[in-house]
């Protein structure tokens, strides 16, 4: 292995370093990123590190090059091998070393893989310290050392974490899970097993192929399977995970899809009465009906730029019980150490409807009705995509639109919204548009799609 003499720099992106196996990142890149980080965290008084992996088939070679990089700094590597990110996240916690690479690509295409690490007690790095990192990486100024290597197994110190913290009620509910073949199959059986429930797995086989469908779980095509087995099975409820396990997705007992900001409703409302601090967060593209549910149940609310770097350190530096963004990442801190866990948000509202008659369906009675989008995707270079919003954003401001540009631009009318931003995860453009009726809706989104589309060229 070497240094990686022209290291793709588009790789480095807003949360974290990702792109497509071998020929973006490889494990030279791998390596690379090693000796940065290990001279990197050294040069600010760290010793040791945390490194973990998911079950993308290129993960274990990219693992292990990294751990190479790091060690030849001389920092000592504490290696969990395969694990869900949240396992990774509280391995952290528990050993007290906030330092640490995660090897993932979340739920992006098998192909794709990546890095998010973390220098400090602060999270994830994110934005302007990303690119930081990047440029001294090309300094190649690394420190040199012989770091060791020890293995931890999380496993029964994570299984402690739930049993610990969840309390079922009287009612035993009809489960299906679907782990989409990524690396909560590992551990999902373990941890629900736990709790009384009649419980059914789909797409259990740990699989980095992800041979099933696409392991996103907030993207409504990829939950037909989960929808077919509680109709089948006449489950309460349907829950899916991600490929790297740290976010959550819905269906109801008559198969319909949650999105994310509904969830969010349900937790609120069973937990706004049991927090002293009654302000929760929210991203940029979720939908009013959040913030009216809040502001029904004498709450207040932030709204956030979308990002799990982002939203998770806002819900912790402003102290707040519960927040989350729609891409299905939710952060409960009332009594969970607050990193997001796809599989911990599938047991809280188990645990809330444990305790009730009501479906799921009936939970979700009485949120405002807004006419949405999903979240719609362009294709867009990374040299590109960033040039389009500014162009929506002159265009918004030439109309005099009320506007947020936290994210992106989301444009506010008195009778909706429209927002257009840059992923940050990969080549593309994201927009979602709300709005009060459906032919408002279709004005919205003709407007805002027409723009994108003259303007991505």
């Amino acid at each position: 292995m070497k240094y990686k003499e022209n290291i793709n720099k588009n790789i480095f992106r807003g949360y974290d370093i990702r792109g497509i196996y071998p020929t973006e990142l490889d494990e030279d890149t791998a390596y690379t990123v090693g000796l940065g980080f290990g001279s990197y965290i050294r040069s600010i008084g760290k010793t040791d590190c945390v490194v973990g992996h998911d079950n993308r088939i290129s993960s274990p070679v990219l693992y292990s090059a990294l751990i190479k990089g790091i060690t030849e700094t001389g920092i000592n590597v504490t290696s969990l091998g395969l694990c869900t990110t949240p396992m990774y996240y509280y391995a952290c916690i528990k050993l007290n070393i906030f330092s640490g690479v995660m090897v993932t690509a979340s739920h992006n295409p098998k192909d794709d893989n990546g890095f998010k690490f973390a220098f400090t007690e602060e999270g994830n790095c994110k934005g302007k310290e990303i690119q930081d990192f990047l440029a001294y990486i090309l300094k190649r100024d690394f420190l040199k050392g012989e770091g060791q290597v020890s293995e931890y197994d999380l496993t029964n110190d994570y299984i402690e974490l739930f049993k610990n913290n969840i309390k079922f009620g009287p009612r035993k509910l009809k489960v299906v899970l679907d782990p989409a073949n990524g690396t909560t199959s590992i551990i999902c059986r373990k941890i629900y097993e736990l709790f009384p429930m009649d419980l059914t797995i789909i797409n259990e086989e740990s699989d980095g192929n992800f041979p099933n469908h696409h392991p996103d779980p907030c993207v409504e095509d990829n939950m037909k399977m989960l929808k077919e087995k509680v109709l089948e099975l006449n489950a309460d409820i349907g829950i899916s995970f991600d490929g790297d396990g740290d976010r959550v997705g819905v269906i109801t007992n008559s198969a319909k899809f949650v999105p994310t900001d509904k969830y969010m409703i349900m937790i609120i409302r069973n937990i706004i009465n049991k927090v002293s601090n009654k302000t929760f967060l929210y991203d940029v593209k979720c939908s009013k009906a959040l913030v009216d549910e809040i502001e029904k149940l004498g709450g207040k609310s932030i709204c956030s730029r979308t990002g799990n770097s982002y939203t998770k350190s806002a819900v912790r530096d402003n102290d707040l019980p519960f927040g989350g963004e729609l891409s299905g990442h939710v952060y409960f801190r009332d009594r969970w150490p607050g990193f997001d866990s796809g599989l911990y948000a599938g047991l809280r509202l188990l645990e809330i409807m444990s305790n009730n008659n009501k479906t799921v369906d009936e939970m979700l009675d009485g949120i405002n009705n807004y006419y949405s989008t999903p979240e719609i995707k362009f294709t867009s270079p990374d040299t590109i995509k960033f040039t389009v919003v500014d162009k929506v954003i002159q265009y918004v401001k030439s109309k005099k639109y009320s506007y947020k540009d936290i994210d992106g631009v989301r444009v506010e009318f008195n009778d909706g919204w429209a927002l257009v931003r840059a992923s940050n995860t990969g080549p593309n453009l994201t927009a979602r548009f709300e709005a009060n009726t459906e032919d408002r809706l279709l004005e919205i989104e003709n407007e805002f799609t027409g723009l994108i589309q003259e303007y991505n060229k």
